[in-house]
Parts: structure tokens; C-alpha cells; sequence
């Protein structure tokens, strides 16, 4: 009976707060309101619900995937985990302050501050807690600490966290710990300034597992009291025949009062507090990738002074500003979610890298720099965002994007080279293609120019043309320039979709050279972007690998990459979800299949034999494919009404894979508007069904000519019956940018 009256009691106060968050949602009708933080944090959507302000370098994120507890289902010490953050884990080790959002390899996730009591112990198995109570709000977050009876919460400026514990009577600790953490790197360093200061720095890097990525971060924090005493540890090396003259083998060791500089693999440092019930210890720290001084100089830039409640409220205002760019009415409360959070999600990455005072370490180099104007942005997952953030970000942010386009041209001054997938001023090297020529040439085209487009043009020709063994994006491309393809080399060497980003960039760059002039440049590159039609295979009916004596791969099985599986040619894919990636060639790649009616068929059996995968980005264009064949648009409403109501919900598993720093968030929000940009560099949107009755996009007018655009849904029927701008009926279910940016409405009917 007590249990049972227990289980209604907390049944009847989940009820209530879900009633009163309702409410609450009802009456505020703010765009930030609508964010659930928590969305993506599980089925490695790898997001998480920290708190940060948009475009932020600070994330302050509770750090609960590693300690080998029971309480984790998931533990990065157990085996390969890319973000600091599960939902379905409950083992909380603290507070990481650089942080990545929706990445597929482990990086950052360092600097992590935890609250304790009792004794000091610098051992994360050990000193870990149970978490509950989450609450989480763009620029907040909040958890309780079972073990301790620890209230926390966080909140950020765009380099500083602010952390405030609020503690029992008693003996409490605040731990650094820097030797714990996400990366691959280890070594740090730390210095106790005062009783209320510390300093240091945590090596990062080896992202995606490559060298050449380590770069340190800088750190300085400060607390809101002086603390009664301090001290740092080390983790020592495991001893020999020396171990019988030293108890500390193998063993944290505990340096009290040490007001020196400690370095090493796995230290960390302390400050106690004699607590009386109920009070509150603040934290505000700041970050620098170049310098401590120059943390320092963050942190007393942006510092509130320990005002927690102005941090966090600064926060949500910039938030909501942000996500004021944009407002819906219509749709369910689920849908809202679903979108105001893809919105939030596409303003985390890129993010600031550059200083207070513009410095920022140069790309390849620790040489510093000074940012001329704007900010300097790191986090360039260029693979996975070329695709559709970038375009959105020129449509509904184009200052953002501006300052994008003028941090890859500075890091090819600063390196010789644009950036491929750029972290923190360091190429990874990860994934494929030539992706920051299609970001460039869709920024230049969508009118956003301000920017040096004949060095951008220089950077872009020379990835394009230089040798392979000379060219750092292209290392494979004599075969291109001499046969058109990429030969298969080794069994998984993905050569086909290494020569299927490189088409699609030559005809970009093909575009941009018709556009300033450079008419032999745009016949060469133009004949370069045409050679996907080597890999089509006869028998198949698809594409296929090729060798370099111009054989298909034998034994061929287009099934093969399914799940992630290696595939001979394909990365993370297979030939299904490959086959149609020649978009920047609609006309030939119809041709090429037979005609529309049998390009349709096999565009569609894609869907109904399960071959198209929501959760990777080779195929996620496709159901918009659709649209260019007269008649057969509404197979594109049926694929996305599908598709948005299985894999995108209002929970922690709500994304279909990895966010990829906002790539699947994007899609969803173009999905719900009933826009899409099929192909970057063509300014031309495939038109769809939007979710909601209206949508609303405040134009940025320093950029484009009109002051809003609205996208109006009207009719009950299932098809799209007409579409109409200011007025205008269509012909096509396509409507230019340039059109779309001088305002009014584009009315879709159904």
C-alpha cells in the first residue's frame, strides 16, 4: 500500500509540473521557450544539454560518461564515445568547459569542475555522483548531485562559464580536474594563484584519432569566497624496486597548500569550504586558446561579478534573439519543439575562436593573430554542413556566414590551404572531398561578398589543380585529372566518394569562374564536375567502383556499407545512398538512369526497400529529387511526412544519428519550412509542404533588399496544388533566393 501510494504521489507530481510546463509554454510564446535541450542526447545524436550562448567557444556540459559505474549504460572507458553527455547515463564527474556538439569522434570535453564534500579525492571512480533532477534551458542548466545533496547549475558568456553549488553544512570541495576528459590528449598544467584563483592549461587533440590536431586550451577561474585551504594532486607513475621506499605507487598523491606550478598527465587541484547549509559558492571561469593571460583578460571582460541570475538572463536574451529570426504559427507543441531546438542546435557550430582583444592562434601554427574584423570561427565540419547550414546560415544569418567565408580565407593565408574539417586552428584531416569550395561559391552567390574572392578563387584553383602528391585536400586526383574518376586503390579506400565531392565542388568552382570571367576555367572545370558518369555501371544500373585499368570492382555488392559498415569505395555508405549524388547534373543524371520515368522508379524503390539512410549525409538531399520531374512532386510530401515523423521527435533519442554540428538539425527546420536547398551553389529551393500554417523570416536588410519573407500554408488537401509569390503562380516547385530575399509571401496551397 505505501509503495503504491508512493508511485501515485510522484505519478499525480509528474502530472502537475508537466501541466505547469505547459502552461507556462502557452503563456510565454517565446522562440526560446520552445527549446528542449535534451533532444539528440541519445541513439548518438551526440548533442547535449549544456549551458551556451550562440556561437559560443564556453559550453559548460555535465560530464557523465566516464567512472566504469553502473549507473552508465554508455562509458567512453569502456570504449569508443564521441560527446561528453548521455541521457541514458547517470554518473555525473562534473562540469567540462570546451566542448563539441553533435561530432562523431571524441575531442575536448576538458576542464572539468566538480562539487564534493567529506574528504578530498581526486579519483573520478570514486568521487563521482548520481545525478537527477535535470533541467535544462538554452543558456542553463541544472542538476542535483545525490551522493552529496548538492544542487547545481550552470549558465555561460561566449568565453566564460559561471557555475553556482549550492552545498549542506559541512566540509565542501570544488575539484579541477584535468587529467579526466574526452580527448585523446593528455598533459596539463595548473597553479593555485590565490584562495581564490587558479590557472592552467589542458592539451587537446587527436580528433577522430589523427595527430597533428593537438593544441593546448587556457584557462583561469576564479571562486566567489577565499577558501579555508587548497592544494593540488598527481597521479604517479607506477614504481619498481623503488615502490618499497614510497606509498604513493600507482596512487593519486596530495600536495596541501602548494602554491607552485604542477604539471603532468593526470592532475588536478582542490579548494575546501567550511559550508553552512544552503550556501552558495560560485565559479566563474575563462577560456583562451592563446594564452592564460589572455583567459584572464576573457574572464574579466565578460564576468558578471558572481551575478548568476544576470549571467543566466543574459543568456536566454541572446537566445531568444537569436532564434527570433524566425517565428511559426500553426503546428503542434511537439513540432515547435522540434524545430526551435534544430534552429538552437544550427547556432552552436561554428563557433568563436578568436579573443576579447581579436587574438586567435593562426591555422597550423602557435604564431597569435589578430582578427581584423568580425570574430574568428573554429568547428568547420565542412563534410557534413557544406550541404545545408551553411546556405540556411546565408538565408537567416548572413553575417554569420560572412564571418564563415572570412575565417577559411584567413586560413589559407595562414596555412596554404582552406580547411577541410578545421578544429581549433588544426585540419584533422577528416572525411573527404573539397568541401569549402561549395560553401565559398553558394555564400558569393546568395549576394553575400563581402569578402576577397579572388584569393578566395586562388585558394579554391589550387585544390582543384595542383598534383596529388603536392595537394593536401586532393591527394588522389592525377587519376581524376587524367581519367575523370578515382581508381579504387585498396579495399576501403572510399575512391567513389572521394571523386563524387570533387565533382560536385569543380562545378561550383565551375559556376564561380563563369561568374567573374575566367571562361577556359569554366570549361575545364565544368568537363571535370561530368565525370560521374565513369562510375555508372551498365549491368547494375548504378554506380559502381572502378579500378585503374578502367575494370568495375568484381564481386560487387551494392548493399555492402550498410550500417557503417566498410564499403569498397563509399565512406559511410554504399552505392545506394550514392548512386544520386551527381545533383549538380539533374539533366544527365536522368539521362543517365533511363529517362524520368525510370529514374523516378529507382529513386523511389530507394525509400521502399530501405536502402536510404536518414542518419548519414550522402543520401539526405534525395527525397527532394522528386521535384524535377514534372508530376512526381508529391512523392517528395509523402517522403518527408514519413521521414520527419520517424526519425525527428520532442525526446532525447529525437535525431536519427549524429547532429554533425547541426547538419540533421538544419535539414529538419528547412523540412518543417517547405524549403530546401537541393544543391549548394544553385540558388534555386525545392519547394515542399511546410509543417506549419506560417512561417516567418526576419530578413537581415544590411544583406538583402526585403525586410521579412513568409512561407503561408493554405488548403486541407494532400498534394500541393499551387505555389505563388506576391502573388505570382510558379511554374515549378523550385523558387530562386534571390527572388525569396526581396520579401513578401510565398504563399503553398494545397
Amino acid at each position: 500500500m505505501n509503495i503504491l501510494k508512493k508511485i501515485l504521489q510522484r505519478s499525480f507530481l509528474i502530472f502537475g509540473l508537466t501541466a505547469m510546463l505547459c502552461a507556462e509554454k502557452s503563456v510565454a510564446q517565446l522562440p526560446v521557450d520552445w527549446v528542449n535541450p535534451f533532444i539528440g542526447t541519445t541513439n548518438y545524436g551526440t548533442t547535449n544539454p549544456g549551458a551556451v550562448v550562440p556561437r559560443g567557444m564556453v559550453s559548460v556540459v555535465p560530464f557523465n560518461v566516464s567512472g566504469n559505474s553502473p549507473l552508465n549504460q554508455r562509458d567512453k572507458d569502456d570504449g569508443w564515445w564521441s560527446t561528453p553527455y548521455s541521457w541514458d547515463n547517470r554518473y555525473f564527474t562534473g562540469y567540462s568547459h570546451v566542448n563539441l556538439s553533435g561530432v562523431g569522434c571524441p575531442e575536448l570535453g576538458v576542464i572539468l569542475l566538480m562539487p564534493t564534500t567529506g574528504k578530498v579525492d581526486g579519483n573520478h571512480k570514486r568521487y563521482g555522483s548520481e545525478m537527477s533532477q535535470q533541467e535544462a534551458h538554452p543558456g542553463y542548466y541544472s542538476t542535483f548531485l545525490n551522493k552529496y545533496q548538492i544542487k547545481t547549475e550552470v549558465s555561460a558568456t561566449e568565453r566564460t562559464g559561471i557555475s553556482r553549488f549550492t552545498f549542506p553544512a559541512g566540509q565542501s570541495n570544488i575539484l579541477i580536474d584535468l587529467g579526466n576528459g574526452l580527448t585523446n590528449e593528455s598533459g596539463a598544467s595548473v597553479k593555485i594563484v590565490n584562495k581564490q584563483e587558479i590557472e592552467g592549461w589542458r592539451m587537446t587533440g587527436t580528433f577522430c584519432y589523427n595527430d597533428g590536431t593537438e593544441r593546448p586550451v587556457y584557462f583561469v577561474a576564479r571562486f566567489s569566497r577565499a577558501a579555508e585551504s587548497y592544494g593540488v594532486w598527481k597521479k604517479m607513475p607506477e614504481m619498481g624496486p623503488e615502490a618499497a621506499w614510497s606509498a604513493s605507487s600507482n596512487k593519486i598523491k596530495y600536495y596541501q597548500s602548494y602554491g607552485a606550478e604542477m604539471a603532468g598527465d593526470s592532475i588536478g587541484a582542490w579548494f575546501t569550504f567550511n559550508t553552512t547549509n544552503n550556501e552558495e559558492i560560485l565559479v566563474e571561469l575563462g577560456v583562451s586558446y592563446v594564452s592564460i593571460e589572455n583567459a584572464r583578460l576573457n574572464l574579466n571582460h565578460e564576468s558578471n561579478n558572481f551575478d548568476f541570475e544576470a549571467t543566466r538572463k543574459q543568456a536566454a536574451e541572446k537566445w531568444n534573439k537569436a532564434l527570433s529570426t524566425i517565428s511559426v504559427k500553426g503546428g503542434t507543441d511537439d513540432q515547435k519543439t522540434v524545430f526551435y531546438t534544430g534552429l538552437y542546435h544550427i547556432q552552436i557550430h561554428p563557433n568563436i575562436l578568436s579573443d576579447i582583444n581579436g587574438q586567435y592562434p593562426a591555422m597550423e601554427s602557435f604564431e597569435t593573430r589578430i582578427h581584423p574584423n568580425g570574430e574568428r570561427y573554429t568547428v568547420f565540419s565542412l563534410w557534413d554542413t557544406y550541404r545545408n547550414l551553411h546556405p540556411f546560415m546565408s538565408l537567416a544569418f548572413p553575417q554569420q556566414q560572412l564571418n564563415v567565408v572570412q575565417s577559411m580565407i584567413e586560413m589559407y593565408d595562414e596555412s596554404g590551404w582552406l580547411p577541410r574539417w578545421e578544429l581549433n586552428s588544426t585540419e584533422t584531416h577528416v572525411m573527404e572531398g573539397d568541401p569549402a569550395i561549395p560553401v565559398i561559391v553558394d555564400t558569393w552567390f546568395r549576394g553575400i561578398r563581402d569578402f576577397d574572392i579572388e584569393k578566395a578563387y586562388e585558394a579554391m584553383y589550387k585544390s582543384a589543380t595542383t598534383t596529388g602528391a603536392e595537394n593536401k585536400l586532393r591527394p588522389d586526383i592525377d587519376h581524376y585529372h587524367s581519367h575523370g574518376y578515382v581508381p579504387l586503390q585498396e579495399k576501403y579506400d572510399n575512391s567513389v566518394s572521394h571523386a563524387l565531392e570533387y565533382y560536385i565542388a569543380d562545378w561550383n568552382l565551375a559556376q564561380l569562374a563563369k561568374d567573374l570571367g575566367k571562361e577556359e576555367d569554366y570549361k575545364r572545370f565544368l568537363n571535370q564536375s561530368r565525370g560521374y558518369k565513369n562510375y555508372f555501371c551498365p549491368d547494375f544500373e548504378m554506380i559502381r567502383p572502378k579500378l585503374a585499368n578502367g575494370d568495375f570492382l568484381p564481386d560487387f555488392n551494392p548493399r555492402q556499407g550498410e550500417n557503417f559498415e566498410p564499403s569498397p569505395g563509399f565512406h559511410e555508405g554504399n552505392a545506394y545512398q550514392y548512386t544520386f549524388c551527381a545533383h549538380h547534373d539533374i539533366a544527365g543524371m536522368i539521362a543517365l538512369n533511363g529517362g524520368e520515368k525510370e529514374f523516378v522508379k529507382k529513386l523511389q524503390a530507394i525509400f521502399d526497400e530501405g536502402h536510404f539512410d536518414m542518419a548519414n549525409e550522402p543520401d539526405i538531399h534525395y527525397p527532394w529529387l522528386f521535384n524535377f520531374v514534372k508530376g512526381e512532386e508529391w512523392r517528395t510530401q509523402k517522403e518527408l511526412n514519413r521521414l520527419m515523423a520517424a526519425y525527428f521527435k520532442n525526446a532525447p533519442d529525437g535525431l536519427p544519428g549524429n547532429d554533425d554540428t547541426g547538419t540533421m538539425s538544419t535539414w529538419i527546420v528547412y523540412a518543417m519550412m517547405g524549403i530546401y536547398p537541393v544543391l549548394p551553389g544553385d540558388m534555386n529551393y525545392a519547394i515542399s509542404e511546410p509543417v506549419f500554417d506560417e512561417v516567418k523570416i526576419q530578413l537581415d536588410q544590411n544583406f538583402y533588399p526585403g525586410e521579412a519573407l513568409v512561407i503561408k500554408k493554405s488548403g486541407t488537401g494532400d498534394k500541393i496544388k499551387s505555389i505563388s509569390l506576391n502573388g505570382k503562380k510558379q511554374k515549378t516547385f523550385f523558387i530562386n533566393h534571390a527572388d525569396l530575399v526581396k520579401g513578401g509571401v510565398l504563399e503553398i496551397k494545397q
